[in-house]
């Protein structure tokens, strides 16, 4: 691979190097409600050289970490099976180099296709998902394919019981009844992390978040916005505690840049991005 010049900041490592890859999915086909989120990789990195590399919540720097920025995917906006087919080539390649591959959304279906690479490396793979909504549909309007059921196909790769959800405060009636045998959900808010965390030390972990899992009156850049929702702080601490776990893989996802003009959830994207590295950075 050679280097992005369009970079994180201070993710300007080499590749042979680096034990973290950042790649982004600039992807929003399927996206329910408002478009956009394909934007956000590329305004991640023009924004985050307005935010230091160093961090005063873990005091550590970024420019002590060996991160590969690879730049986006690109990906055919109009069809949604080669695109995760496309993700899932990339990430299999990152494990196959024995690194981490961190995704920047684009939607969160696009998690799917990371999954799937990493239950070929990892069979026995648990997925940690913050989120304001369950994403446990079936179909959405006939599609199996949506933002809105990726986690349901997640299960369907990894199995029961693998599978736990924090800060989720909206979906229909029928995905928290099927979650309920199939998932653990924890509403609203982290509670039980803790529990969670220490039940998963030692199997590997892949992390998705979506950013909406923050309140929209701090994060209002996002497709879906949902009343209620967590603090940054809350998010900070909670994603402290699952650093110690075995992170194999991880991906944020579903800032819409467009819907803040302020650029305040940009720079809030990018400031979680930073703590994110060095929480995860071994």
């Amino acid at each position: 691979m050679n280097k992005n010049v369009h970079t994180f900041i201070a993710c300007d490592k080499e590749y042979d190097e680096s034990k973290i890859v950042l790649f982004g999915a600039p992807f929003d086909s399927t996206t329910s409600y408002r478009p956009g989120t394909r934007f956000a990789s590329s305004a991640i990195r023009n924004e985050s050289f307005g935010i230091e590399t160093y961090s005063p919540y873990s005091e550590k720097d970024l420019v002590d970490t060996f991160v590969f920025d690879a730049g986006d995917l690109e990906l055919c906006f109009g069809n949604t099976e080669s695109v995760l087919s496309d993700i899932e080539s990339f990430t299999e390649k990152v494990l196959n180099d024995e690194k981490t591959p961190f995704m920047i959304g684009g939607e969160h279906l696009v998690t799917l296709g990371s999954v799937k690479a990493m239950v070929k490396k990892y069979p026995n793979l648990h997925i940690i998902h913050f989120d304001a909504h369950a994403d446990l549909r079936d179909n959405y309007l006939g599609s199996k394919l949506s933002h809105s059921t990726v986690i349901r196909r997640c299960h369907e790769l990894v199995g029961d019981n693998k599978i736990f959800q924090f800060g989720i405060r909206s979906g229909e009636r029928d995905e928290f009844i099927w979650g309920e045998k199939h998932v653990f959900t924890n509403k609203f808010d982290f509670q039980n992390l803790e529990l969670i965390a220490d039940k998963l030390q030692n199997v590997p972990v892949y992390f998705t978040l979506d950013l909406d899992v923050l309140d929209p009156s701090i994060f209002c850049g996002t497709g879906t916005p949902e009343a209620d929702g967590v603090s940054f702080r809350m998010l900070l601490n909670a994603i402290k505690t699952i650093s110690k776990l075995n992170i194999v893989g991880l991906d944020m996802n579903e800032l819409s840049p467009i819907y803040d003009q302020s650029g305040a959830s940009t720079a809030l994207a990018c400031k979680l991005l930073r703590e994110i590295l060095l929480y995860i950075y071994k």
